[in-house]
């Protein structure tokens, strides 16, 4: 009989994730509905230019605010532009800049919730103090002020949610590093003279893997909106790349009585994406926190 330490490690590892699959989608079928939109949502994304029928930026004003046609499924907007084709396009710079924006705001938290949390005293005290004070301010109003001072851009944007995820989310990661640090092996390893790097590496980053997945999962549909919010405020990705907030704000916003498919069928997306995001992070967060299992 062979014993699961001489299984090759690429082989444990595919039915590691085979048996998370199975279970996710035997215990949470919303998570796994959730699981599905993000992937039609990330596929649209990649592949708009050869998905799009049109141009995003393609004119015809001929074709100005007609309903949806044969040749148009979505409409048109005040220029004559295909909405299904802005639509798929604006798909990618909401998948991408909620991406980066998570993906930078994590590593962010990670570092300043392993610094705070392992090391403490006045390191932890300046630190949280700093976050106690973000923290009494909303979201939206921080981040109206630092695209005031940067300017509109997907790059800033990215910045700027980033920064605001990273701030809020090391409070996170703290509590689990704290928890963490006082387990048993971690003891022993610094008994056993192990140096503070190799403590964070191999048994404090390894144990908190799984809230740090979560908290990205579940605060990339919050990202993704407060990104179609700042384009709706005119803070955002600027025209005439489309977003989903832009075209809510623009043409979607003046013309939504007469035309209103301007402003359901990005509405409609944005919606979709992140409920899609939402499930998925609550359908991973009940699988992977421990706490949850007590």
């Amino acid at each position: 009989m062979q014993r699961a330490e001489d299984t090759p490690v690429e082989e444990r590892g595919r039915s590691t994730w085979l048996a998370f699959g199975k279970k996710l989608v035997r215990e949470k079928p919303l998570g796994m509905v959730g699981g599905a939109i993000i992937f039609l949502m990330v596929f649209l994304a990649v592949f708009a230019d050869l998905v799009a029928p049109y141009g995003y930026d393609e004119t015809d004003l001929f074709a100005r605010l007609q309903p949806p046609t044969p040749q148009h499924w979505f409409g048109t907007d005040n220029l004559g532009r295909d909405t299904l084709t802005r639509v798929i396009y604006g798909a990618r710079v909401s998948i991408y800049v909620g991406l980066a924006a998570v993906g930078l705001g994590i590593l962010g938290a990670t570092i300043v919730g392993i610094l705070s949390g392992y090391f403490g005293g006045w390191i932890d005290a300046g630190v949280q103090r700093f976050v106690d004070a973000f923290m009494c301010f909303p979201w939206m109003l921080i981040a109206l002020t630092i695209m005031a001072i940067l300017g509109p851009g997907m790059l800033n944007v990215i910045i700027t949610l980033g920064f605001l995820l990273g701030v809020r989310a090391s409070r996170v990661v703290r509590g689990s590093v704290l928890i963490v640090k006082e387990n048993e092996y971690v003891q022993a390893a610094r008994a056993l003279g192990a140096s503070h790097l190799r403590i964070i590496f191999r048994y404090i980053l390894p144990n908190i893997m799984a809230p740090i997945i979560v908290l990205a999962t579940v605060n990339l549909g919050y990202v993704i909106l407060v990104e179609a919010a700042l384009s709706f405020l005119g803070f955002g990705v600027p025209p005439p790349r489309p977003s989903w907030g832009g075209m809510l704000s623009g043409e979607g916003l003046w013309h939504m009585y007469r035309s209103p498919w301007l402003a359901i069928w990005p509405g409609l997306a944005l919606s979709l994406t992140v409920f899609g995001f939402n499930m998925f992070g609550d359908a991973l967060r009940d699988l992977l926190d421990p706490r949850l299992k007590l």
